[in-house]
C-alpha cells in the first residue's frame, strides 16, 4: 500500500498537511518499505483561509492508503476522507522510519479493523447473489 508523509525534512512527519511543502510516498509491505515519490509545494502555503493549495496535495496522495501529518484542518480532513485516504495525527515530529516499522509489524500481524478497511482501498469489491 502507499502511504504518504507530510515533511519538512524529508526525515519526520514535521508538516502541517496544509503548509507542507513536501509529501513523501512510500509503498510499504509487511517485509519491505520504499521511496516511490516526493511530491514538493511552492509559493504561500500559510494558513490563510484559501483551500486552493490543498488541490496539488489532495491529487498527490489520491493513490494512498494513509497520510501521516503534524496536524490538518477540518475541511481539508474531510477532503482527505473523501478520498478514501485515512489521515493520522502525529502530535510531536516522529521519524518516517520508525513509522514505517510500526506499520510493517501491525501489517504482519492481525491489523485493525480501520487499517483492514483501510487495506482494501482500490480493490473491487464482489458480492455473490447468486440463488441458491
Amino acid at each position: 500500500m502507499k502511504v504518504a508523509f507530510a515533511t519538512e525534512n524529508m526525515l519526520e512527519v514535521d508538516a502541517h498537511f496544509g503548509w507542507a511543502r513536501k509529501i513523501a510516498i512510500y509503498e510499504v509491505q509487511p517485509e519491505a518499505s520504499r521511496l516511490v515519490g516526493i511530491a514538493e509545494f511552492a509559493g504561500d502555503l500559510a494558513e490563510d483561509g484559501s483551500e486552493d493549495k490543498l488541490q496539488p496535495k489532495l491529487e498527490a496522495i489520491k493513490d494512498c492508503a494513509i497520510v501521516y501529518v503534524a496536524a490538518i484542518g477540518g475541511s481539508a480532513a474531510a477532503k482527505v476522507v473523501n478520498l478514501r485516504v485515512h489521515p493520522v495525527k502525529v502530535p510531536i515530529p516522529q521519524p518516517i522510519a520508525q513509522i514505517i516499522e510500526r506499520l510493517q509489524e501491525v501489517l504482519k500481524g492481525t491489523p485493525p479493523p480501520w487499517l483492514r478497511k483501510v487495506l482494501l482501498k482500490g480493490q473491487e469489491r464482489s458480492f455473490d447473489f447468486a440463488e441458491e
